[in-house]
């Protein structure tokens, strides 16, 4: 493996919390994602379901596995079931793991061949009347990928339709979205190893360069470092391409006088970071461009150390809270008439008020500030969208003038604590002059 493997006692300890939350009688069950396919014999890169890998840390396709804490026998509630190697699988695929190395990589006491899964689940669904199942219910999901999880569920209920049914994903999310020691670890060296490649565009990037090759840049870093490579496709984005939110195209030439949007980040034992910076292709702001980019660093301090806390509605409170900074921030710029913005603040709290999403700012700042990272980049959180301390949220306000092809983004990430939030960033270089100096020592 590229990275070294968590203590089993992490997986052990997930599927005990979550174990604890079933019903006596209940048994929840949770199937690795499938091996996606592409066009005649080919197949996408393998990527573990994230529920599974929090409860098992197994990274192969055609694997289940049943918690049923009624179990009489401790050996019995947790069962594992991976896909059978062979020799032919091991000369085509590679090696696959071997029932004792997946005990010691899961802490699971008890592992099968998936071809048993089928007649253990019937013995066992004599004696057990309520299922929860798993399911991707986050609020992004595209509904039209049916995965083994969607289609399992399908079966069962087709065949036992007598049977309780009840959803899985509201607890594990609950579980995921408050980060613990090993994934901060493994969060803080997907941080480090993209804070290394930022440094290293910050010596290559100049005018005349093209996005993909400031892209592969990146990979090289990144998989030196010993990452999987993209936690997410890259945005390099110069000029006003850095107004399209998620331009991917990379594939325009840096022009002398455009600032140059990197939102990129690297994957580490399955844990993303997620960094966006914006720098000068020919490494000088003007004096415009300067403007601009202190207005949203300026936005992007206030949340970290005074917004973004426990207990604040991401929806409700923060996200109004921080489009009043970026209000103010725009009118200093020249971008809004401050007399249109008091206006609109006077509806405030009657039955005119004007949405927050139809609000004056929203021409030059159109996306949210914060999202949960962690074994997804956007990562679970439950419905109620209040922060809570131990979770780890983007920070990442922007404004993009499109009238002058100018887009600026800023993002880190940071652990949210009682007394004040952790940046899990705190070397990729951000203060203007501290890029314009390193960008001019590496010409």
């Amino acid at each position: 493996m590229r990275y070294e493997p968590f203590d089993a006692a992490f997986f052990t300890e997930n599927r005990a919390r979550l174990a604890a939350r079933l019903p006596k009688g209940a048994i929840a069950i949770v199937h690795s994602h499938d091996l996606i396919t592409t066009s005649a014999d080919g197949t996408l890169p393998f990527r573990q379901n994230s529920d599974f890998f929090y409860l098992t840390g197994i990274e192969q396709e055609e694997s289940v596995l049943i918690l049923d804490p009624s179990a009489p026998e401790p050996g019995d509630r947790a069962r594992l079931f991976l896909r059978e190697t062979s020799d032919l699988i091991r000369i085509w695929e590679g090696d696959r793991l071997t029932r004792e190395q997946a005990v010691v990589r899961s802490g699971a006491a008890r592992v099968e061949w998936t071809q048993n899964f089928e007649p253990a689940l019937r013995r066992l669904l004599r004696q057990r009347h309520t299922v929860y199942l798993n399911a991707n219910e986050h609020p992004r999901s595209g509904a039209e990928f049916i995965g083994r999880d969607d289609r399992f569920r399908r079966q069962l209920q087709d065949w036992y339709p007598r049977h309780r049914y009840e959803r899985l994903a509201p607890w594990l999310h609950e579980l995921r979205e408050i980060k613990r020691a090993p994934e901060l670890a493994a969060t803080r060296e997907a941080c480090r190893i993209t804070s290394d490649g930022f440094r290293r565009l910050l010596r290559f990037v100049r005018p005349g360069v093209t996005e993909f090759e400031i892209e592969a840049e990146l990979l090289h870093e990144f998989l030196r470092q010993r990452s999987r490579g993209f936690a997410y496709t890259p945005i390099i984005a110069s000029g006003a391409n850095a107004c399209v939110l998620h331009y991917i195209e990379n594939n325009a030439v840096c022009q002398d006088g455009e600032l140059l949007l990197l939102d990129i980040a690297a994957e580490y034992a399955r844990y993303n970071a997620d960094l966006t910076r914006t720098i000068p292709v020919n490494g000088r702001f003007t004096p415009r461009q300067r403007a601009v980019y202190e207005a949203v660093l300026r936005v992007m301090r206030l949340c970290i150390r005074e917004l973004l806390r426990p207990g604040i509605d991401l929806r409700k409170e923060y996200q109004p809270a921080v489009g009043r900074a970026v209000e103010q921030e725009l009118i200093g710029l020249g971008l809004l008439d401050p007399a249109k913005v008091a206006e609109e603040r006077a509806k405030d709290g009657t039955p005119d008020e004007v949405k927050e999403e139809r609000r004056l700012y929203r021409k030059y700042f159109m996306h949210g500030t914060s999202h949960s990272l962690g074994l997804d980049v956007h990562d679970v959180q439950r419905r109620d969208r209040l922060v809570k301390e131990g979770m780890v949220f983007t920070v990442e306000p922007g404004i993009y003038v499109r009238e002058e092809g100018l887009g600026v983004r800023l993002e880190t990430e940071v652990v949210v604590g009682a007394h004040g939030n952790e940046d899990l960033m705190p070397d990729a270089p951000i203060e203007p002059d501290e890029i314009e100096t390193l960008m001019q020592a590496g010409r």
